[in-house]
C-alpha cells in the first residue's frame, strides 16, 4: 500500500458555500513519487480576489477547467486504496467527502494519515504546525505555496522526514493512520 499525498485549492472554507478550484495528488511508495496526478477546478462560483491574491488562481483560469463532478472519477481512481495523506487532513477530506457524497453518494473510506497532527507526536517540540513553519524546520522550500501540486511535494517532503524520525525512535508509523 502507498501513500498518496493530497492538496485542494478552494475558494474559501466551508464546502456548503465554497468550491474546489485545484486538486493536486502525489503517490508516494515509502520512498519515491512514483505518479501525480493535477488539474484546475471549475468551482461553478466566483473566486474572491483574496483568494486569487492567495494562490494565483482567478476565474479566467478555472473558466474552461472541468467541474468536480468530472474530476472525482479520475481522483477516486488514482486515489485507489492507499493512504490518503494531508496536511490537515479534515480540511481537504471536508470538500472532497462533501462533493463525492453529493455526486456518487458515498465517502472515502481509505486509511488517513494527517502530517500535521503527526508532527505533534513526532516533533513536540513545535507550537506551531502550519505547513510553511514545518518546511522551514526541515530547511523544505515551497516555492508556490497555496498552488496544490507545490503543497503537496513539500507535505511528501514532510512525509519522507517523519517516516525517517519514526524509523530512528522506532514509532510503527501505522499506528497513526485513521
Amino acid at each position: 500500500m502507498n501513500f498518496v499525498v493530497i492538496d485542494l485549492e478552494t475558494t474559501w472554507l466551508s464546502p456548503y458555500k465554497h468550491g474546489i478550484t485545484e486538486v493536486a495528488a502525489v503517490r508516494f511508495d515509502w520512498n519515491n513519487i512514483v505518479d501525480t496526478f493535477q488539474t484546475l477546478v471549475n468551482p461553478e462560483r466566483h473566486i474572491p480576489s483574496f483568494i486569487t491574491k492567495l494562490t494565483g488562481i482567478d476565474n479566467e483560469m478555472v473558466e474552461s477547467a472541468p467541474v468536480i463532478k468530472d474530476v472525482l472519477p479520475d481522483f477516486v481512481s488514482f486515489l485507489g486504496e492507499d493512504i490518503f495523506v494531508a496536511h490537515n487532513i479534515s480540511f481537504d477530506l471536508w470538500f472532497l467527502n462533501y462533493a463525492r457524497y453529493e455526486h456518487a453518494w458515498c465517502y472515502f473510506e481509505n486509511p488517513k494519515l494527517c502530517t500535521r497532527k503527526l508532527a505533534r507526536q513526532l516533533i513536540p517540540e513545535l507550537t506551531k504546525r502550519n505547513l510553511g513553519i514545518l518546511c522551514e524546520h526541515f530547511g523544505i522550500t515551497n516555492s508556490r505555496a497555496h498552488r496544490a501540486l507545490s503543497d503537496v511535494h513539500a507535505t511528501t517532503e514532510l512525509l519522507k522526514n517523519y517516516l525517517r524520525i519514526a524509523k530512528e525512535k522506532e514509532i510503527d508509523i501505522k499506528s497513526f493512520f485513521g
